[in-house]
């Protein structure tokens, strides 16, 4: 199975480019930027990831994500992220990026944004890997500080294509931010929204009615509505699921716990994804190894999930 998955083209469209951020290279740039790190080595810091929910992983995440200072900095990990999906046979990606996280450190917008651009030209050029960049909101803060995060991306709009939804869900729901993608729609940007990973149902409902996105990312607890699942897969609304990640983050206790084959069995459009991979175990061969092997899919379900990505893409 392994074999065939490797040969598979693949889409990525959940995917967090600081979650992209190997130990390895979180060291590496620490001393080049004379930043600090809690761990002594790099073996320390992956003994760190037991997480035992998403407020747990994200502590770490937005400690890790600090050691990133310069516009070279945000290339070096990008290129290192595509470097790896076209090794997995990745042909374009879609990737989420927190500009909060580093402009509230003091980093400029330009610089996190022209240090992605730089390499996702140099993955076009030299990996032939194509990609999109999709802006993500932290949900845990305010809808004004959202909004002022989008206008200074605005004059950067040429470097993006939706803005999205992230970080902690449990009582943030879409609707609180229903302004700020009003005025990015305004923008001529489209819309993704994290929703139904550990928030209910009703989260999923809103990121389609009140935030008007094309894609839901995780949305595994829509099997809890019936009506919720009849609506996505009459309307093919994408679901950016990453398995991995959700047994890690203990959405489902084990991958034979995951409901992705019941999705597909529902005629709901999954993709697969590996969401923050240097925390969560593995990239996208793994996360559709994974699946394959704890829920008994099929090449040809599997080649489904491929075409997926690829049609569900912007």
């Amino acid at each position: 199975m392994l074999d065939f998955i490797e040969t598979l083209a693949k889409a990525e469209l959940h995917l967090h480019i600081e979650g992209t951020l190997e130990p390895e290279l979180m060291f590496e740039l620490a001393r080049r930027n004379g930043a600090g790190l809690p761990y002594a080595t790099v073996e320390a810091l992956r003994r760190a990831y037991e997480f035992t929910d998403l407020q747990s992983f994200l502590d770490i995440y937005y400690q890790g994500a600090g050691v990133l200072r310069t516009r070279q900095d945000f290339c070096d990990m990008t290129l290192a992220y595509f470097r790896k999906a076209s090794s997995q046979n990745v042909r374009h990606a879609e990737i989420f990026f927190d500009p909060q996280t580093h402009t509230h450190r003091g980093i400029a917008m330009e610089t996190v944004i022209g240090g992605i651009r730089d390499a996702q030209l140099a993955a076009e050029r030299e990996l032939n890997v194509t990609s999109k960049l999709i802006l993500c909101f932290l949900r845990h803060l305010s809808e004004d500080d959202a909004l002022k995060t989008l206008d200074e991306a605005l004059p950067f709009r040429d470097a993006l294509v939706a803005v999205g939804l992230d970080s902690s869900e449990r009582g943030h729901p879409p609707s609180k931010f229903a302004r700020v993608f009003a005025r990015a729609r305004d923008a001529g940007l489209l819309a993704v929204a994290h929703a139904g990973e550990e928030g209910p149902p009703e989260y999923i409902w809103e990121a389609l009615d009140v935030l008007g996105v094309r894609r839901i990312d995780h949305g595994v607890r829509c099997l809890e509505d019936p009506r919720l699942v009849a609506r996505l897969a009459a309307d093919q609304i994408p679901l950016t699921v990453c398995p991995l990640s959700n047994v890690k983050l203990r959405v489902f206790d084990t991958m034979r716990d995951h409901n992705l084959r019941a999705l597909l069995d529902a005629g709901v459009k999954v993709t697969i994804n590996s969401d923050d991979p240097a925390y969560f175990g593995g990239y996208v061969n793994e996360n559709y190894l994974a699946a394959a092997e704890a829920l008994g899919l099929t090449q040809d379900e599997l080649g489904r999930i491929a075409r997926s990505s690829f049609e569900a893409s912007f």
